[in-house]
């Protein structure tokens, strides 16, 4: 079964990525393809926790058995057979950085397409190891003047500089 997950950051309204996955794949493989995606360092702690409708954690899949699988035995099928449509990819366990990953819906297989697979996205790529998440477009001010309502704009002639910066 192909299904489409939205990828976002909390608290950020402009990071977006949506992915079509293969639901067969192990979630160590899904972990590789996000740091390939994401342009992750793989040498780097991580897991996946499935989060329930209130907004708790359920269960934890490390690299390591937590008690509730592993990443490479637990299959993305199996979360979905559980009901867990929202995973939480911690890719910075001492800063604690995550990704979200929410079940939108089912896919048609597609042949020209190999899985998995990014098929849109918004906003840049989150740092790895940065504990802000910042984008340009968040804080854009295009059509806004750099100048206070206190400051205004001094004009010179072309000769002229400012009062204290004559040349010798």
């Amino acid at each position: 079964m192909i299904c489409a997950y939205k990828a976002t950051i909390t608290k950020s309204k402009v990071f977006m990525r949506e992915y079509h996955l293969d639901t067969s794949i192990s979630l160590y493989r899904l972990h590789e393809f996000l740091c390939r995606d994401l342009e992750y360092s793989s040498d780097q702690m991580v897991y996946f926790e499935a989060i329930d409708k209130k907004g708790e954690p359920v269960k934890r899949y490390g690299l390591f058995d937590f008690g509730d699988g592993s990443m490479d035995t637990v299959s993305l099928q199996s979360t979905i057979d559980n009901e867990e449509l929202v995973l939480k990819y911690v890719y910075n366990v001492p800063m604690g950085l995550s990704i979200i990953l929410t079940f939108i819906s089912e896919q048609e297989y597609n042949r020209k397409l190999d899985y998995p697979c990014l098929v849109n996205e918004k906003g840049r790529i989150p740092d790895q190891f940065s504990a802000q998440y910042e984008d340009f477009e968040e804080y854009s001010d295009y059509g806004r003047s750099s100048f206070t309502e206190n400051e205004t704009e001094q004009e010179y002639e072309e000769d002229e500089l400012p009062e204290g910066e004559e040349g010798e």
